[in-house]
């Protein structure tokens, strides 16, 4: 081969140099950022919810601004849960609503929802591409019209947010002896107190009753573990777990009291304790999981100083009693009759946007203190079980 000269070589260098900066050969540029398929779709968990999952789906159809899909998945049932939503899809009124079927699925809960998440992501290869929003609603509860409207604007208003939580109520009428009506009546209340609170300081946990999260958040953790719920035997709080990994990736969480949710209340004491157990049980076994850190910190001081709380006031009941036996009447120390009117009308004060009925039943102080004595009984068994017992599974 002939050496070429120095001025041949300098003019093929140019010529190569024009070639590389010609317009035919400049990089494209990025391509758009890819819209989701869908702004927001609904994912409903149901099992054996026959009798109430018709009214969740109805409280869906009359949002002011309509999910572009549901997605009920039957999990484990064994009643007509499938059919009523079957039937509620092939209504020409419903949003675009798909039923999907797990008769046998181990993973309880946390399992229909990761496989409703999955099936939803292989319509664009992830989830953050399909839909841009995910609400996650319990099968016995229904949302106010404009909960998604709401929701939608607060993720709007703070990119950092990776989810707002619903402000919950209790329903009412669910009882048919004086007992139930008592128990549901003090469940409305301890409802509206929390939501009162949530309002105010934050949230602990994302409601199962009514999650409104964004996708890019859940699509982190599918990213870091492959799944946004937490597929254990032992998770009873999925919720809570959920709640905790979008913290531990950088997203924040949030309530709104205009994101309402009315669920189902617990008539019949044996339920409820079963249900409450459940709930504290599993928040505990997931904050012992993860130990104390800045995310859970808080969590375990409320359960500790709630508990001291509790065995407090049982406590001075119990001295108040012994010391009206022994006086042969009601002790009247001044100071502490101080206290309890004070308390007393706190306690009215705290509940006041559920009306004068509820007030009144708190300045009374007798029902909740019935009440106390049943939360106690939970939360004693709660963490007995929790560091005595083997691994908790859903019943």
């Amino acid at each position: 081969m002939l050496d070429l000269s120095i001025h041949d070589q300098l003019d093929n260098l140019m010529a190569r140099s024009a070639l590389l900066t010609s317009p035919t050969h400049a990089p494209e540029p990025d391509p758009a950022p890819r819209e989701p398929l869908h702004d927001t779709v609904v994912v409903i968990p149901a099992r054996n919810e026959e009798a109430e999952i018709l009214s969740s789906l109805e409280s869906l159809a009359a949002q002011t601004r309509a999910p572009d899909l549901i997605v009920v998945v039957v999990n484990n049932s064994t009643d007509g849960t499938e059919r009523t939503a079957l039937d509620f899809a092939a209504r020409p009124d419903s949003p675009p609503t798909r039923v999907l079927n797990l008769p046998h699925n181990p993973h309880k809960k946390a399992g229909a929802l990761n496989h409703a998440l999955d099936q939803l992501s292989r319509e664009s290869g992830r989830l953050s591409d399909t839909a841009r929003h995910v609400l996650v609603m319990d099968a016995d509860t229904s949302l106010h019209p404009d909960f998604i409207a709401r929701a939608r604007h607060v993720l709007g208003s703070d990119p950092t947010l990776g989810g707002v939580s619903a402000t919950c109520y209790g329903r009412s009428g669910l009882w048919r002896t004086t007992w139930q009506r008592y128990l549901t009546g003090m469940q409305i209340i301890e409802y509206g107190r929390y939501a009162h609170t949530r309002a105010r300081r934050g949230v602990h946990t994302m409601a199962g009753a009514g999650s409104f999260y964004r996708t890019a958040a859940l699509q982190d953790l599918i990213d870091a573990r492959d799944e946004v719920f937490w597929q254990h035997s032992g998770n009873l709080v999925e919720d809570y777990e959920t709640t905790l990994a979008l913290k531990e990736a950088g997203w924040r969480v949030t309530a709104n009291e205009y994101c309402v949710a009315y669920t189902d209340l617990m008539p019949r004491l044996g339920d409820l304790v079963k249900q409450r157990e459940r709930w504290v049980r599993g928040t505990l076994d997931i904050m012992r999981q993860r130990g104390w850190t800045r995310h859970t910190r808080l969590s375990i001081v409320q359960y500790v100083l709630g508990l001291l709380g509790f065995t407090y006031s049982l406590g001075w009941i119990g001295v108040w009693v012994v010391q009206s036996v022994e006086n042969g009447g009601a002790a009247g120390d001044p100071l502490w009759l101080l206290i309890l009117l004070t308390w007393s009308l706190f306690s009215a004060l705290r509940v006041r946007p559920l009306g004068w009925k509820a007030m009144v039943t708190c300045a009374l102080l007798l029902p909740e203190l019935v009440f106390q004595l049943i939360r106690t009984y939970w939360m004693g068994t709660s963490l007995w079980r929790s560091y005595t017992s083997g691994t908790a599974t859903w019943a």
